[in-house]
């Protein structure tokens, strides 16, 4: 008998990029792609050094090392501010306990914070001891305020940043200093030291008996940790390897900053591959298909780490002549991704509209004809049109500003029933997501939260032609302009006996020829000059060349 909702991760690994496909009875739910040149990951963990300060945006440019600075707000650097004060604060007191105590796993694991803390000193430069005052009197204070951070970090200053979000487009990324690396079960929190749990585990004897395990976990002085969704219903063991596992890699980074050289990379974010195993290997998945026989071995022994081996059947090698998207009709599903129309079942039909500022998407009723009651269908065209925006968002990894122009409803409780259904919609999305009511103008606004450019964005550059605006002049409109120059130019000549040779785009002169031939030979009669038109078809269609056809020279 055939599981009702069969889950299926599909991973297509080549020498360029890796796309990564989510199934659910057959049908794409989530798409993602990385290339090979993506080297600035959300997550990864850098040592910057602050180029220039913007008062204006209360935040400062970052060299990372990318192409372009990254962004940093001060509103993401204070929560590490006040850590890095108190632990400049702590530094003489605890230096001998932490050098006593690093015989022990535990006080090694104590000592972790230590290079950093020295390192916290080398930032402070050469007026150590009055920036620290400066610190302390604001500690005293009780808080350190955003307008603190340019006297404690002024340009040149050196700083570990984490990329919360990747460039986009003309901008660079954006970076924390609140940083955090995630595993399979727990997520730490190397500068806080707060424990928590994830929201989305919501049985109390389940959250309970998660308590008890993380409480007796060996987690050092000063970091916290938050155990992961996946980690519902996980032994104890787990957790243990995953902690060991978090700090190993935490000490790397540590072992990263004794030779400074800012910009440096100092952690970098697992790949997609990694990323996959890390995140959708749960019992909700049935299966894990991968066509290289390298990555397939490489997941076994991930998932023989993660779960000692009893998930172990669910990976599958696939070696079959047909790609494997094609095979399981990804690339058909796929391909709907990048169209402006998306039908629903009932005959309606959204319009997604990605813009600079924001993403613009309208609901129309089309050739619906699902009700009877006019109302009741409206009513259904748009819980259909909020299902498959909810999917389409995901699919596109559409972030940023959304507004959403549902078809007109009159009754209160229809909007708010439109309402409803888009929060359960969204509730599975993995990117944070806030929804506002409609409005009485029917429109929902929404901020979803983005790590990547869309996946248009990813695959497409702008058109050569229309430079992204999806449009060119008009062969009427081209026709004018080759009109109003000539007669420009024939009026300035109009004593010399000249020819004239103008080179178009076919689809230009097709115009010319035809319904505009009789004003050409009115300009002929009237200048008395010789003109003549040729086709060429690398010519942009909204572009055209004027010369002597006799001395090749240009007008």
């Amino acid at each position: 008998m055939l599981k009702k909702n069969k889950k299926q991760v599909i991973l297509n690994c080549e020498e360029l990029e890796t796309r990564f496909a989510m199934l659910k009875n057959g049908r794409l739910e989530e798409y993602e792609i990385e290339r090979t040149e993506d080297d600035v990951l959300p997550g990864s963990i850098y040592l910057g050094k602050i180029v220039r300060l913007e008062p204006s945006l209360e935040a400062a440019f970052v060299d990372i090392g990318a192409e372009k600075n990254a962004f940093l707000h001060y509103r993401d650097m204070m929560p590490a501010t006040q850590d890095i004060a108190e632990n400049i604060k702590k530094i003489d007191e605890d230096a001998e306990a932490a050098a006593a105590a690093a015989k022990t796993k535990k006080g090694r694991r104590k000592t972790l914070l230590s290079s950093f803390s020295d390192k916290i000193r080398n930032f402070l430069g050469a007026n150590k001891a009055h920036r620290l005052q400066e610190l302390e009197l604001a500690l005293h204070k009780g808080k350190i305020t955003r307008k603190d951070i340019p006297k404690m970090f002024p340009a040149g200053s050196e700083l570990l940043v984490q990329v919360t979000k990747g460039p986009i487009g003309t901008k660079g990324a954006r970076v924390t200093t609140n940083l955090t690396i995630a595993g399979r079960y727990l997520v730490l929190l190397p500068y806080s030291d707060h424990v928590g749990l994830s929201s989305r585990i919501e049985e109390k004897k389940e959250r309970d008996r998660l308590k008890k395990i993380l409480k007796e976990l060996d987690v050092p002085e000063g970091m916290g940790i938050i155990c992961r969704t996946v980690g519902e219903g996980r032994k104890a063991l787990y957790f243990h390897r995953d902690l060991d596992m978090l700090l190993d890699l935490w000490s790397n980074v540590e072992e990263a900053l004794t030779e400074p050289e800012a910009p440096k990379l100092v952690y970098r974010e697992p790949d997609l591959l990694e990323r996959s195993v890390r995140d959708f290997l749960t019992d909700e998945i049935d299966e894990i298909v991968i066509d290289s026989k390298e990555k397939y071995n490489y997941l076994k022994n991930a998932i023989k780490h993660f779960s000692g081996g009893e998930l172990d059947p669910k990976i599958t090698l696939y070696n079959r002549a047909d790609s494997i998207f094609k095979h399981y009709g990804i690339v058909e599903q796929a391909s709907g991704i990048f169209h402006r129309i998306v039908q629903l079942p009932s005959g309606g039909y959204l319009c997604i509209d990605e813009t600079e500022a924001l993403v613009a998407i309208d609901i129309n009723s089309g050739r619906s004809r699902a009700a009877k009651d006019q109302a009741e269908g409206i009513l259904q065209t748009n819980l259909e049109a909020a299902e498959e925006i909810a999917r389409q968002i995901k699919l596109r990894n559409i972030g940023g500003q959304i507004v959403i122009d549902f078809i007109d409803m009159r009754s209160a409780s229809d909007r708010e029933k439109v309402y409803q259904e888009m929060k359960e919609f969204v509730a599975d999305d993995r990117a944070k997501t806030k929804i506002l009511p409609l409005s009485k103008f029917g429109l929902m606004e929404m901020i979803r939260q983005r790590e990547h450019e869309s996946i248009k964005d990813a695959v497409y550059d702008p058109c050569p032609y229309c430079n992204g605006s999806g449009h060119v002049k008009s062969a009427l409109t081209m026709s004018v302009e080759i009109q109003r120059r000539l007669k420009e130019l024939l009026k300035k000549k109009k004593r010399k006996n000249i020819s004239v040779r103008v080179m178009m785009n076919p689809a230009i002169l097709a115009r010319l020829k035809n319904e505009d031939a009789e004003l050409l030979q009115d300009l002929e009669a009237t200048y008395g000059q010789a003109l003549s038109f040729r086709a060429d078809p690398t010519i942009h269609i909204e572009e055209f060349r004027m010369f002597d056809p006799e001395t090749g020279e240009e007008f």
